[in-house]
């Protein structure tokens, strides 16, 4: 036990003297709260172009809400779907249109990985990296993509 703690000094008085360091710090964008803000007052502006009620989820990059509206109007079974179109869309990076287009080609075995197949879940990126997601549901599922659009152009 001596060993070992005089080995892993000696390491660390080794670090300190030439500039050495393990744990290289990376840094990773991450989604702020006023970044979910901008994005969910973007779509829902959009959304009240057209008269359109929704509700719109927006989640941080390890699937967790940070931002959640529901529109005056909007059934509350949108609530659960906004949600689930954010969780496939960061889980997967990917837009859940994708899934949607592939279960409507038949491809129906996908619908096992739990993904939520229907438009207006969209991953939020920034620097090349997932940092988040939206999630729309209350129209059609082209309208929730358009709303969704809408608010990933606020932080571009």
């Amino acid at each position: 036990m001596i060993r070992k703690t005089m080995i892993l000094g000696s390491l660390m008085i080794l670090a300190l003297i030439t500039g050495f360091n393990p744990v290289q710090a990376q840094t990773v964008p991450v989604l702020s709260l006023a970044d979910a803000q901008k994005i969910s007052d973007a779509a829902e502006a959009r959304a009240r172009q057209d008269n359109w009620n929704v509700v719109i989820a927006i989640l941080d990059a390890g699937g967790h809400l940070v931002a959640l509206r529901r529109m005056d109007g909007t059934q509350i079974g949108s609530v659960d779907v906004a949600q689930k179109k954010a969780e496939t869309a960061v889980k997967f990076k990917r837009a859940t249109k994708i899934f949607e287009e592939s279960v409507k080609a038949g491809n129906v075995h996908i619908l096992a990985l739990g993904v939520t197949p229907v438009e207006g879940g969209v991953p939020i990126m920034r620097d090349g990296h997932v940092i988040g997601s939206i999630g729309v549901s209350g129209v059609t599922s082209v309208q929730d993509g358009i709303i969704a659009a809408a608010g990933l152009d606020a932080i571009k």
